[in-house]
């Protein structure tokens, strides 16, 4: 199923899309698409219904973030090693992880904002992973079990914020708006195989990253796996799991986001953003 949330920032419905592409309203059905929907059981009981009797959407209304209620957004730093490579970092021997502040969520086409004062704001397009499943010290044999599907997330981020103003890097990653995510929530029975997904990302019409969660060090069932020995997992974390090479950080010379421009990123089944850079503005 590819489940979407639409409509105004904060009146978001629940909907799905159909075999022919069509939003479908979900609302007669469930009141939204969050932890309480995102069990294995809850799921089986979506995926029963038959979509031409769920109404049709018209026009083509804004896609919000793809679930409600999102307890932690998990970041995984330097996860393909052309990545580490090209940030001049090594390969890490552990997951390294980080937050992303959940004030930082955004719609998959919602403008993304410049934060005052930057002038090293990057992209990242990532697999995302959804929990289904509250997990804790789960195997890695166990651990896909618990994640409830997969979507697009953009890792926006601040490198100067990030890299030269501290040695942690949540600063760099949690503005408004740095954590677009969508448009769907594509639920695992699905993917075939979420270890061989094609990532791109293009800026103003030219292609800057490609990739393949393939070449991911630590794979999805490891990062669910491992994250569990730290902290529980809950329905509706997200996991945000590292991005491949052509970041603007990575670029001779270097490229970052400024006013005007046009991001456009997707992964194979999961869907597409697309979004323009802004200046900061109140939210």
């Amino acid at each position: 199923m590819r489940l979407v949330r639409y409509g105004r920032p904060g009146k978001e419905k629940p909907g799905l899309i159909d075999d022919f592409g069509k939003l479908r309203d979900l609302s007669g059905v469930i009141d939204d698409i969050g932890p309480e929907q995102l069990s294995a059981k809850a799921l089986r009981k979506l995926a029963k219904l038959d979509p031409e009797t769920l109404p049709a959407v018209r026009g083509n209304p804004r896609f919000g973030v793809p679930l409600a209620k999102v307890g932690k957004f998990i970041g995984i730093g330097l996860n393909y090693s052309d990545h580490a490579a090209e940030s001049g970092m090594p390969v890490p021997k552990e997951p390294i992880v980080f937050m992303k502040a959940t004030s930082c969520l955004n719609g998959p086409d919602d403008p993304i904002m410049l934060p005052q004062g930057s002038k090293k704001t990057d992209w990242e397009v990532e697999l995302g992973v959804v929990i289904g499943t509250r997990a804790q010290y789960v195997s890695e044999e166990d651990a896909l079990k618990y994640v409830a599907g997969y979507c697009v997330v953009n890792d926006v981020s601040e490198r100067a914020f990030q890299l030269e103003r501290g040695p942690q890097w949540d600063k760099g990653k949690g503005c408004d708006t740095f954590g677009p995510v969508g448009p769907w929530l594509v639920t695992q029975d699905d993917i075939y195989d979420v270890q061989q997904l094609d990532l791109y990302l293009d800026l103003n019409g030219k292609r800057m990253q490609t990739g393949s969660t393939a070449t991911m060090i630590f794979t999805v069932a490891q990062l669910v796996s491992y994250l569990s020995k730290f902290m529980t997992l809950e329905p509706g974390d997200i996991i945000a799991t590292g991005t491949p090479p052509g970041v603007g950080q990575g670029r001779k010379p270097q490229r970052f986001l400024k006013k005007g421009d046009q991001l456009r990123l997707g992964i194979a089944g999961l869907g597409e953003q697309q979004a323009d850079v802004i200046a900061w503005q109140a939210r």
